[in-house]
Formats: structure tokens, sequence, C-alpha cells
């Protein structure tokens, strides 16, 4: 097997069957597509949500935070605690953990989200540090939002810019293959991107307004959750190629590694669906998000528009960071 997420084929084929969820609490399950496990509580929902870092290495511990989180967001539900795993190699430092640890305290206290428990050991399992984080929120079970509610005639939005993520970590963890060849402003603007990746304002914003369904964009990019947000609703989905939002930093680094910015991991983009697209975009820019439309939900092909001609979106399959891991 390559590097990276499996396909929704191996998902269904080798993960999937093996699992039998026959409690009525569950309420949402494992399923292509879809961010969080939800559970029932009375009227209230209890939403879960796992994800491992394992593309980063300089700011894995803000990363960590917001990746977990952003699924919760995904929900329109708030974040409210963290449970953490962190795999040490043999052979880091005490302040190498020190510096995760301190990243993980500060963006959780700017998310007012607890770290509530977990684990920490060294091991020669791993190479190099890797987290993984349980991300918790709850809510009110009427107002949930998953990414199985697109409707034929939807208009979709995404926030931000394509690539936020990927390029910041390109920007800081490649960034000697960079210096000389692109200029040094668009390096730090990229670097800066990690000061975006956050979806909870966009998420909580959206879950209020009513959406009918929300994806955040990580592995696979904004081609990756619009495919799969078409998949969990069983629609089709029509983006607009020159709609799509990419900056030139993100342009310049992706061309620099030959890579498409609407296949690279993408967190701090929102992913939604609405049936008043004027109506959110303005509420969403607004509060200092950027929103533009993207495109529409249709009835089952899944495409991108490109001066006037429609090319098919595939099933998302290994994103494109991991070609330089």
């Amino acid at each position: 097997m390559n590097a990276g997420k499996l396909s929704p084929q191996m998902l269904e084929n080798l993960i999937f069957k093996h699992f039998n969820n026959k409690r009525q609490d569950t309420i949402v399950g494992p399923d292509i597509g879809v961010d969080c496990g939800i559970l029932s509580f009375g009227d209230n929902i209890c939403v879960v949500s796992s994800d491992p870092i394992t593309g980063a290495v300089k700011d894995i511990g803000r990363l960590a935070v917001h990746v977990s989180c952003n699924d919760i967001a995904a929900a329109g539900i708030e974040p409210i605690a963290l449970v953490v795993t962190i795999m040490v190699p043999e052979g880091a430092s005490e302040q190498e953990l020190e510096d995760i640890a301190l990243q993980m305290g500060r963006e959780s206290s700017r998310l007012n989200v607890d770290i509530v428990g977990g684990h920490t050991e060294v091991t020669n399992a791993v190479n190099r540090v890797i987290i993984s984080c349980t991300a918790i929120g709850k809510g009110h079970k009427e107002k949930l939002i998953t990414a199985k509610g697109a409707r034929i005639g939807d208009s979709v939005l995404v926030t931000k810019t394509a690539g936020l993520e990927g390029s910041s970590i390109l920007a800081t963890d490649y960034e000697n293959s960079l210096i000389g060849n692109i200029p040094e402003e668009l390096i730090d603007e990229a670097k800066s991107y990690i000061n975006h990746i956050s979806v909870v304002k966009e998420g909580i914003i959206a879950g209020k307004f009513g959406v009918n369904a929300m994806h955040d964009v990580t592995e696979g990019g904004i081609l990756g959750a619009a495919w799969e947000i078409a998949q969990a609703s069983k629609t089709g989905i029509e983006l607009w190629r020159d709609s799509i939002p990419v900056t030139r930093a993100t342009r310049a680094i992706c061309r620099h590694f030959n890579l498409d910015p609407l296949r690279l991991i993408s967190s701090g983009c929102m992913l939604m669906t609405t049936d008043r697209p004027k109506e959110l975009k303005e509420l969403i820019q607004g509060q200092g998000i950027r929103c533009e439309i993207i495109g529409r939900i249709i009835e089952d092909m899944r495409v991108i528009v490109t001066d006037g001609r429609a090319q098919p979106i595939i099933p998302p399959v290994r994103d494109e960071l991991y070609k330089l891991l």
C-alpha cells in the first residue's frame, strides 16, 4: 500500500465491512466522506472524531489540535475536549516533546478546548513524532449537520483558499528547497497560513445558519472533499475551477514541487452546500473570513469545469503532499 489515507474502495472492502454498529445510541457511524461519529444522549448529541498528524514536523502540535477540532466544527458543533496520543521516537529530546505540548496547550486554549487525557510514550515503532487526537463536541440533535445532506440544486461554497495547510507545511519543512526558487515573501506568506487552519469559527456560523451539508477539506484537497461530499450525499457535483480561490504563494510552491493545489491537504477550508448561497457568503465574509461560491450539487456526474470543458473528479487516493515524504 502507498502512503496516505486509504482509498474509498479499500475502506469499504477492508475496514467498514467488519464493523456492524447496532446500538440505537449511534446516529452516524463510519462512512465515506463522514467527518465524525455521532452518538445520541437524549435530546443532545456527542460528536467525536480522531485524526493523526503524519505529514508535518515543525508545527505538529498546532496542527494536531486544529485538524481534530475542525472535524467537530464540520458538524456545526463547538469542540469542547481533546484526548491526545503522542508517540515519540527513541533519541528525541525532552525539549522537543515539551515544545509540542506547549503548542497544543496554547492552541487548545485559543479554541476554549480542554485536553482531558491521552497517552504519551517513547517507542522504536516510529522514526518521528506521531500525534493522534480524538476531539469531542456536544450539541443539540435537531441542529445536526453532516456531509450526507447535500441536495440537488444546492450551491457549493468554500472558505479561505485551497492548499492552506499543505502550503504552510511545505514552506516550513521544505524551506531550503524553496529559497532561491520562489520569492522569499511568498515563502513567508505561506508559512503564515498555519495561523488560519482552524475552521471552528465558520463551522459554528454555518451550523447556526443551517447549511445542508458540510465537510472540512483535509487530505486530497478540495477535489477530494468535493468527491466525498457527493459520495456521502449520493449526488453529483460540479465545480468551477476559475472560481476556486488559490493564492499566489500556493501556486508558486505547487509549481516548484509539481503538485496540484486542488489535491493538496487544505485544513482551514470548509466545504458547504446550501440553497441560500449569497446569504451565507455575506454572513461568513462579514466575520472577516473569505468565502466563495465554487460550484453546485447536480444529479449524478462529479466534474470540474475548466474553460468550458468538464473533467471527471476521481475519488481521493493519495494527497499531493505525500509525493515529497
